[in-house]
C-alpha cells in the first residue's frame, strides 16, 4: 500500500558515489484506502499489514551521519477525510523507553516520533505532528526554513495513540485534511520528514537529516506523493463557550464606604468562535463576545525605566496563526494593544475602572495560495469603556468615558519567489478611534497608520540571506494629544540641546520612516552577519505595534566559528565576537558595545556557555526623561551558564552574571533551574533567582530652578542599590494526555535603597552636584521624604525607597472531554504589597509575599467544538 520510490525497495541501485547537492529528494508514496484504521496505537489492521514501511533513518546525534542504531518503521495511508501514519519504534532495551505522561504539546523527556509536512511544497514552511510513547500529542508550525523556529500556537484537532510492546513501542496518528492548509489540485505533492528521539541514549534520528554545518529545514525534505482527489474540505467549525468567574478580595483591601468593591464579585459571560475554510488554502476565523482571559498571569516586574514593558500574548484567538500577521522589520502589530486596559482615568474618593477593554468582535483570514502568496488579515472592534467615581462629601456617583470605541486593522502579504524560497512582503496596520469632542481627544490620537515592504533574498541553497525593510508611520489627532506624543519617551522632542528635533505644540500629525539592511551567512564552519537599522525621529507605531525609542541609526557585525564534529572532550562548540554601534539623527553617539561569546556541549551532553560584554562612554537621550543629553559610563559584564543533559528525567542548570561600571555600579545575578520527575505522571520544577545590583545614576524627578547650564531645570538622580529574589514553581500532573492539572506559583520580592542624591551638573556628563554639598542642604523627615534647599529655592522629593512584594499563582485543570472541546477550571491568586523602607530582600521575604493582601479568582469555562462536514 505504501511504496518507496527513491533509493530503496523499488529504485534502481544508487550511484556508489552520488552527488548530494544534485541527488533527487527521497520519495514516499501513500495509497488510498477505503476506510482508515482505528486509532489505538496497535498496528493490527489489514491496512498496516499491506503497507510498505520505510526505515532508512540516519543519526544527527550522537554520531552524525551514521545509520540509526534502533530500527524505526513508518507507513502512510489516507482516505477521503484524513491522513494516517503508522509507526513501529523498535528498541533493544524496551525497559529504557521513557513514557512520561504530560499534557498536550509538552513532550518532557519522553521518547517521541515527529512527522513534518511541507504541504505547500514551498521548501520553507511545515506543519509538525508528534506523539510520545505515552500517547501525548505534539504539534507546531514552522513559519520559515528553520527546524527550531516553532510556532506552538498552532492547535489542530487530530488524534494519536501509542502502545509499549515487547519490541519497543508503536504509534498511530490520524490527521484530518480539514486541519491542514495545502494547494488545490487533483494530485498533492508534499515535502515530508520524520524524526525519532530516544532520550535514554540521546539518539536523534531523521529520515532526511540536515547536517549540523548546514542551514535549512523544509528545504531538505523528501517528498510525499500519491495523495489524489481529496478536494477542498469544508472546514466549518463552531465553538461556543460559557464562563463564570468569582473574585474574592482580602478584607484588608476593603473599605465600608467603597460602593464599588465587595468581598465577592461574580461575573458570567458567553460567546462563540467560528472558523470556515475558504478553499483548501485559506481560513476565516471570527469571534463574537470573545473570552480573552489569560490562564497564566504575567510575571511580576519592577520597572524603573522610561519605557513600557511588553509581555507575550497568550489569548488563543491572537496566538493562533500569528505568524501570518508578522512582518520582517518593526513590530507593526502587537496584539495585546487590542483589549488592553483603558487609557483614561477618573477622579474621586472611590473609583472603579475596567481592567480590560471589551472586544465586541474580531475576525481574521490566514493562509497561503498556490501561487506562493501568503495572506494574513485581521480586524477587531473594541467598545467604549466608562469609569465610575463616588464623592463622599456629596454622596454622588460619576461616570466618565475612559476608552473610545476603536477599530483595528492588520494586513500582511508575503510572496515567495525563486528556487531558494526567497520572499517579499507588505505590511499595513491601521487604528481609528471614535473620539468626538470628549476629553480623551487630548490624550489619544484619532488615527494611526503604519506599514511597509520587506524582503529576504536567499542564496547558495539557503546558506546566505540578504534581508531588509522600508516602512512608514503616520498618526493624526488633536494638537494636545500630539504634544503628549512628542513628549513621550519614544520621542522626547522637547530635548533642549538637540536641534534636529523640535517640539511643535500646534502639530496635528506626525510622520516617520524606517529602513534596514542585513546580510548573513548561515551555513559552514565560519558564519557572520552584519547590518544596519534606522528609525527616524517621527516614526511611531505604538497604537497598533510596539516600540521603545525612535531616532536612531544602528549598525552591527558579528563573526563566529561553528564546530560540529565530536572530539575527545566536546561534542560541539561555537564562539565568536560582535559589535554594536548606535547614533541618533543629530549625530550623537548613543551606544558602543563589544563582546565575545562561546557555547559548547560536552561528551556527556552537559552544556556550557559564556558571554563577555563591554561598552565605552556614550550619550543617552532618554536618561533625563526629556532633558539634555547625559553621559553613560564605561561598563563591563561577564556571564556564564552550566547545565545537565536535558534528556534526563532530572534536569538542572545554573547561570551567573557579574558586571560593573566606572561609577561604582555593580551587578551580581544568580539563577538556577531544577526539575525532577518523581514518576511518569508528574513534573516538578523550580527556578530560583537572586539579584543584587546598583545604578549610580537612577533618575528620580525633574524640578524647576536649575542653572542656565541645565536649561533652568534640575534633573535629579540618585545611587540606587537594588535587590530581588524570586522562586517560580511549576508542578504538572497528567492523569491522561487530555486531562491535566498544572500549578504555577511565583513569590517575588524586590527592594530599592537610594543614596547620594543630586542633580546633573552639566549636559553630556554624568557628573552630579550632590545635595548636601556646594551650598545645598538635604534633610530627611520622619516619612522618609527629602527636603532640599539651594539658596532661596526649596523643594521636596518624596521617599523613593521601596520594598515590593508579590505572589501570583495559577492552578489550572484542563480536560479535553471530547475532540476540540475543553473544560477549564482555574484558581488564580494575585497578592501584592508595597513598603517604603528599602531593606534588602532575603529568602524570608518570599514568605512575606504569601501573606500580602490581594485577590483570589475562581473561573470556569466550557467550550464545545461543533464541526460541520
Amino acid at each position: 500500500m505504501l511504496t518507496l520510490a527513491g533509493p530503496g525497495l523499488l529504485a534502481d541501485p544508487p550511484d556508489p558515489d552520488p552527488d548530494p547537492e544534485n541527488a533527487p529528494p527521497k520519495r514516499i508514496e501513500a495509497s488510498l484506502v477505503l476506510q482508515g484504521p482505528g486509532i489505538d496505537g496497535v498496528l493490527d489492521e489489514q491496512v498496516w499489514q499491506d503497507a510498505v514501511f520505510i526505515s532508512d533513518f540516519m543519526q544527527k546525534e550522537p554520531n552524525e551521519g551514521e545509520p540509526a542504531t534502533q530500527l524505526t518503521e513508518i507507513a502512510i495511508v489516507y482516505d477521503g477525510d484524513a491522513l494516517y501514519i503508522g509507526a513501529r519504534m523498535h528498541s533493544s532495551d524496551p525497559g529504557a523507553i521513557e513514557a512520561l505522561m504530560t499534557r498536550r504539546d509538552d513532550a518532557g523527556t519522553a521518547d517521541r516520533l515527529i512527522v513534518s509536512f511541507d504541504t505547500y511544497l514551498d521548501r520553507r514552511t511545515a506543519y509538525s505532528f508528534g506523539v510520545t510513547a505515552a500517547g501525548v500529542r505534539l504539534d507546531w508550525y514552522h513559519p520559515e526554513d528553520n527546524e527550531f523556529n516553532r510556532d506552538r500556537t498552532y492547535d489542530p484537532i487530530w488524534d494519536a495513540a501509542a502502545r509499549i510492546t515487547e519490541e519497543g513501542w508503536t504509534a498511530e496518528m490520524r490527521i484530518p485534511f480539514s486541519q491542514l492548509r495545502f494547494n488545490g489540485g487533483a494530485e498533492q505533492v508534499w515535502g515530508m520528514n520524520v524524526n525519532r528521539f530516544i532520550p535514554a541514549t540521546n539518539e536523534d534520528v531523521f529520515w532526511v537529516y540536515v547536517p549540523k554545518d548546514e542551514s535549512g529545514w523544509s528545504s531538505h525534505f523528501g517528498e510525499l506523493h500519491g495523495i489524489q482527489n481529496i478536494g477542498s474540505p469544508k472546514r466549518i467549525e463552531f465553538l461556543p463557550y460559557v464562563a463564570s468567574q468569582a473574585t474574592f478580595t482580602s478584607s484588608s483591601l476593603l473599605e465600608a464606604a467603597d460602593p464599588f468593591h465587595g468581598a465577592t464579585d461574580l461575573d458570567a459571560r458567553f460567546g462563540f468562535d467560528f472558523s470556515m475554510g475558504l478553499g483548501s488554502s485559506l481560513s476565516l476565523d471570527a469571534t463574537v463576545n470573545p473570552d480573552f482571559g489569560q490562564l497564566e498571569a504575567d510575571p511580576a516586574v519592577v520597572n524603573l525605566s522610561a519605557f513600557e514593558i511588553f509581555f507575550p500574548e497568550r489569548r488563543p484567538f491572537f496566538t493562533e496563526s500569528r505568524q501570518s500577521l508578522l512582518g520582517n522589520g518593526p513590530d507593526y502589530f502587537y496584539s495585546r494593544r487590542i483589549g488592553a486596559a483603558p487609557h483614561g482615568y477618573v477622579e474621586g474618593d472611590y473609583t472603579a475602572l475596567p481592567n480590560v477593554t471589551t472586544i465586541l468582535g474580531a475576525a481574521k483570514v490566514t493562509g497561503r495560495l498556490s501561487s506562493g502568496l501568503s495572506i494574513g488579515a485581521l480586524g477587531a472592534l473594541t467598545d467604549r469603556e466608562y469609569g465610575q467615581s463616588f464623592d463622599l462629601e456629596t454622596g454622588e456617583f460619576g461616570r466618565q468615558k475612559v476608552e473610545p470605541m476603536t477599530s483595528y486593522g492588520v494586513l500582511r502579504l508575503e510572496q515567495e519567489f525563486g528556487a531558494e524560497a526567497s520572499t517579499a512582503g507588505l505590511m499595513f496596520t491601521g487604528v481609528r478611534r471614535s473620539l468626538g469632542t470628549d476629553s480623551l481627544a487630548n490624550l489619544l490620537v484619532r488615527q494611526a497608520y503604519a506599514g511597509g515592504a520587506d524582503w529576504n533574498k536567499r542564496f547558495g541553497s539557503g546558506a546566505y540571506e540578504l534581508l531588509g525593510h522600508v516602512g512608514f508611520s503616520h498618526v493624526a489627532g488633536d494638537s494636545t494629544a500630539l504634544e503628549e506624543l512628542q513628549r513621550s519617551s519614544t520621542h522626547y522632542f522637547q530635548r533642549p540641546d538637540q536641534d534636529h528635533v523640535t517640539l511643535d505644540p500646534t502639530r496635528r500629525s506626525l510622520s516617520g520612516w524606517t529602513a534596514s539592511l542585513r546580510a548573513e551567512k548561515l551555513s559552514g564552519n565560519w558564519r557572520w552577519d552584519a547590518g544596519t537599522y534606522i528609525e527616524s525621529p517621527g516614526f511611531e507605531i505604538n497604537d497598533a505595534g510596539r516600540q521603545n525609542q525612535a531616532d536612531f541609526v544602528e549598525g552591527w557585525a558579528g563573526l563566529w566559528y561553528n564546530h560540529t564534529q565530536p572530539g575527545r572532550v566536546l561534542r560541539d562548540w561555537r564562539g565568536g565576537v560582535w559589535t554594536n554601534q548606535r547614533w541618533n539623527f543629530g549625530g550623537v553617539h548613543q551606544n558602543s558595545n563589544f563582546g565575545g561569546w562561546g557555547r559548547m556541549t560536552w561528551k556527556n551532553f552537559w552544556w556550557t556557555w559564556f558571554n563577555v560584554n563591554s561598552g565605552i562612554r556614550s550619550q543617552s537621550q532618554s536618561q533625563t526623561r526629556g532633558g539634555p543629553l547625559m553621559q553613560r559610563p564605561q561598563w563591563w559584564r561577564v556571564s556564564a551558564g552550566l547545565g545537565g543533559n536535558r534528556a534526563n528525567s532530572t534536569n538542572w542548570g545554573l547561570q551567573l552574571r557579574h558586571g560593573g561600571d566606572e561609577l561604582g555600579g555593580y551587578l551580581y545575578w544568580g539563577e538556577a533551574e531544577f526539575s525532577v520527575q518523581p514518576n511518569d505522571r508528574i513534573i516538578i520544577g523550580v527556578e530560583p533567582r537572586y539579584v543584587r545590583r546598583s545604578d549610580p545614576r537612577q533618575y528620580l524627578t525633574t524640578e524647576s530652578g536649575g542653572s542656565d547650564v541645565t536649561y533652568g531645570e534640575r534633573y535629579v538622580f540618585g545611587f540606587i542599590e537594588r535587590s530581588e529574589i524570586a522562586a517560580p514553581i511549576r508542578v504538572n500532573y497528567s492523569f491522561t494526555p487530555d486531562l491535566s492539572l498544572e500549578v504555577y506559583a511565583e513569590p517575588f520580592a524586590s527592594s530599592g535603597l537610594y543614596s547620594d542624591i543630586g542633580e546633573l551638573a552639566a549636559p553630556r556628563t554624568f557628573d552630579l552636584r550632590l545635595y548636601g554639598t556646594d551650598g545645598t542642604t538635604i534633610e530627611r523627615d520622619g516619612d522618609g521624604d527629602y527636603n532640599i534647599t539651594d539658596g532661596e529655592d526649596q523643594f521636596t522629593i518624596g521617599n523613593p525607597d521601596f520594598n515590593g512584594l508579590s505572589f501570583r499563582s495559577n492552578l489550572v485543570m484542563r480536560w479535553e472531554w471530547r475532540p476540540g472541546s475543553t473544560l477549564f477550571v482555574v484558581w488564580q491568586t494575585n497578592r501584592s504589597d508595597f513598603l517604603d523602607d528599602g531593606t534588602p530582600v532575603n529568602p524570608g521575604s518570599l514568605f512575606d509575599a504569601f501573606s500580602s493582601p490581594g485577590d483570589n479568582v475562581l473561573s470556569v469555562k466550557l467550550t464545545y467544538w461543533l464541526p460541520f462536514d
